[in-house]
């Protein structure tokens, strides 16, 4: 990833590890190599893959199903991972 976006991302990034004690950044980038040596990388879906077919509750209470959704159309999915 190169550009604007990725340079702001990194700047982001550092004023972020400058803010936090070392040793939690050094916690956090321990986790984040398991994670990569575990290969859960080879898992994660890329953009354009489908999707499995899904029930999930809706922040307004009903379930909803991507078979459903799907039978009116394209379906784009956001994942948002909240605040931290």
């Amino acid at each position: 990833m190169s550009g604007p976006l990725c340079r702001r991302l990194a700047e982001m990034r550092a004023e972020k590890e400058a803010a936090r004690p070392a040793a939690a950044t050094a916690i956090m980038n321990a986790g984040t190599e398991a994670l990569r040596a575990s290969g859960i990388l080879d898992r994660v879906p890329r953009a354009g893959d489908r999707a499995p077919l899904f029930a999930r509750p809706s922040v307004a209470g009903p379930t909803v199903r991507l078979q459903s959704l799907l039978k009116r159309g394209p379906v784009v999915l956001s994942f948002f991972r909240g605040r931290w």
